[in-house]
């Protein structure tokens, strides 16, 4: 089960939830050293999690040679604006914008668990030690988030709009580098986030409330020069700030263009792109935009001819958005899932035409940040069943992500029994390694 932050946890009504945040991250009081960094291209990462295991045969792989029984309908694979790469014929927008994007044909973890599948690409870990590690969200919430000298209100690790709910993100590290996950929907007339916007309050009725209280607090005032009050009361004004100040302003989506809110696609997704787009925007280094949908064992392709052109659309306009506005040399875009689909469509019943979980050999795309765009990384074989070049592994992957963050792969994570833990695996560690993916860095 996820143990993202929610306003269930921390929260009777939005105010305490923003300020209990605040205080354990904001002033200070579980305060580390800041670790290290050398200089680093890309200043924050945006995740495509897809939630349940995209197609690679339908998506960024396909194969339409192999015939029905593992392409079944979808066999028109089309043209990008990038010579010699082609992808499905779903995904039209994308097909445009193929030179801003590199695509890693060769991820492999061999895994076909949810669970332990999310683990292993979120960590670049096996699963199973004696330690849970921390996913990279939590990583870069360590190095690039308030120990590092992030100044914003929001927190440095968000997740769009639902917790993944297969692992506790944080690992070792502890509550202080969970996700804060948003709820609500941000393709409603409001966008109600946990603890920032609620349900049903408008802006006047919080400050009308902020003023009472400040009015009955005759603890407040009596204590006035009591110093952890002190710090709470700061927290406390900083939690307000987010709330009705600037800061939270960049979920309210009725700031943008409405043609601009039209070609992200007025869907949860097509929106949650939008907000991670004002986020990373803000500085914000992390934002994970969860999501699901793409467990398809039964009908998978009703479900895909559904689900595709919607991500065609929001993962398109993001691209093209970030860099008309000088943001994608600082930001990566990651999109992925735990796994793949199986290249072999099981069209008895009760599956009717499904897929099911696939580790072997699967897709992930890199965009941003000093990845180049246009690039093929690595290759299945004929039927997209095995890796037939340069297999690409998890912790190749988030390695390279790291130092093209500016993180050390190398660098020593602060455990809480003092052991001695890298960022990323080390060769003594005995984990399957490709290789960082110097070719498209």
């Amino acid at each position: 089960m996820s143990t993202a932050i929610t306003r269930r946890e921390v929260v009777r009504g939005g105010l305490l939830g923003a300020a209990g945040l605040l205080l354990a991250d904001g002033a200070g009081l579980c305060a580390q050293a800041a670790p290290a960094k050398p200089p680093g291209k890309a200043q924050s990462v945006i995740q495509i999690w897809m939630w349940g295991g995209p197609p690679h045969l339908d998506t960024f792989d396909p194969k339409p040679a192999a015939g029905n029984d593992y392409c079944g309908p979808l066999n028109h694979p089309i043209p990008t604006n990038v010579k010699g790469i082609v992808i499905g014929e779903l995904l039209p927008l994308l097909a445009k914008q193929a030179d801003k994007y590199a695509i890693i044909r060769s991820m492999t973890h061999g895994n076909n668990g949810h669970e332990t599948a999310a683990y292993m690409v979120q960590t670049g870990r096996p699963p199973g030690g004696r330690d849970v590690y921390p996913s990279v969200g939590a990583v870069v919430s360590l190095f690039k988030g308030y120990n590092a000298g992030y100044k914003g209100l929001i927190p440095p690790y968000l997740v769009l709009t639902q917790a993944q709910g297969r692992f506790s993100e944080a690992g070792f590290l502890g509550a202080r580098y969970k996700p804060f996950a948003t709820g609500g929907d941000p393709a409603q007339s409001r966008f109600t986030v946990e603890g920032v916007v609620a349900q049903g309050i408008t802006d006047q009725r919080q400050k009308d409330r902020r003023e009472l209280l400040r009015q009955v607090d005759t603890l407040e005032q009596a204590m006035k020069d009591n110093e952890s009050l002190k710090t709470f009361d700061q927290a406390g004004e900083q939690a307000y700030d987010l709330i009705l100040g600037d800061a939270g302003k960049v979920f309210d989506l009725t700031q943008e263009k409405n043609e601009l809110r039209d070609s992200y696609g007025r869907t949860t997704f097509g929106q949650s792109c939008l907000v991670a787009r004002r986020l990373v925007e803000r500085g914000v280094p992390y934002v994970t935009i969860n999501y699901g949908g793409w467990d398809t064992h039964e009908q998978h392709f009703q479900a895909t001819r559904r689900k595709l052109p919607e991500m065609d659309k929001g993962m398109a306009a993001l691209l093209q958005d970030l860099s008309d506005r000088g943001l994608l040399d600082s930001t990566i875009v990651w999109w992925s899932g735990e796994f793949g689909r199986t290249p072999k469509v099981a069209w008895e019943p009760p599956w009717n035409g499904g897929r099911h979980h696939y580790g072997q050999v699967f897709c992930a795309v890199v965009a941003g940040g000093g990845f180049k765009g246009g690039r093929v990384v690595g290759a299945s074989d004929e039927t997209g069943e095995q890796v037939r070049d340069r297999p690409v592994y998890p912790c190749d992957l988030i390695a390279s992500m790291y130092e093209l963050l500016g993180i050390d792969p190398n660098a020593k994570l602060p455990h809480p029994q003092g052991l001695d833990v890298r960022v990323t695996p080390t060769a003594a560690e005995d984990v399957k390694m490709g290789g960082r993916l110097k070719e498209i860095m």
